[in-house]
């Protein structure tokens, strides 16, 4: 591990040089590809040499008991063999998510896979998967291991805005993080109700999270909120005299 100028540490050159090309080839990839198949087959095939360690193609004997649990991995890495409860809702664009779907897919099992803990790949990978999931990303945005996110295409990231580990982003209404907001490790953020009466029914209502705003962790933002800029949501630890 080679560290920067000011200590930061990062991979070595060789190592460097092969994560950012299959960034870069990906982030190609999505942008050449906009259908919902070819998006799905390009997941597949990044899936399967990231679990299997193998390019896709070899035949499944689908005859063999003892072979099943193996087959439903196979079949698993492929987005189109999967369902995300986000296609349950009714409020769902099917358009926007079918291009999205195996994108979701990917950031789901990238940070489940041996290689999501991977901190300075992670970061980038997730930046640059988020410009073709988001309804926009800005420069230096950092998302770390393990958030949750349900469309994508409601989400708007400004610049230098950090979501820290495992932090859920409900977006089915749509949620604005602004210019250097941090949203803290297992918050949750949200942008739709359900209704009192019944629990079917459910209001979207856009959430907003100002500049530079801190939500804590394990807080809660609920559906229709402003946080204004710089202000705290949630506990922070009392500053020392």
């Amino acid at each position: 591990m080679d560290h920067t100028a000011n200590n930061a540490p990062h991979p070595a050159p060789e190592a460097e040089e092969v994560y950012r090309r299959w960034i870069q080839f990906l982030d190609e990839e999505f942008t050449r590809h906009q259908a919902p198949e070819r998006r799905a087959e390009i997941v597949r095939d990044q899936l399967y040499q990231l679990y299997l360690g193998r390019p896709h193609g070899t035949k499944l004997n689908l005859t063999l008991t003892s072979e099943l649990p193996g087959n439903v991995l196979s079949l698993s890495l492929d987005p189109e063999n999967v369902t995300l409860e986000a296609e349950h809702f009714g409020d769902a664009d099917s358009v926007q998510f079918a291009k999205r779907k195996p994108l979701l897919w990917f950031w789901k099992m990238f940070d489940r896979s041996p290689i999501g803990i991977n901190h300075w790949l992670g970061l980038r990978f997730r930046s640059m998967l988020g410009r073709h999931l988001f309804a926009r990303i800005g420069a230096g945005v950092k998302i770390y291991h393990g958030v949750e996110l349900t469309f994508g295409y409601n989400l708007t990231i400004e610049e230098g805005a950090t979501i820290r580990h495992h932090a859920l982003l409900n977006d089915r209404g749509g949620i604005t993080i602004g210019k250097g907001a941090v949203i803290g490790s297992f918050a949750r953020i949200y942008s739709h109700i359900h209704a009192a009466h019944d629990f079917g029914e459910v209001m979207l209502v856009p959430t907003v999270i100002g500049t530079a705003a801190r939500i804590a962790s394990h807080a809660i933002v609920l559906a229709g909120q402003h946080v204004a800029a710089g202000e705290l949501v949630g506990s922070f630890p009392a500053e020392r005299p």
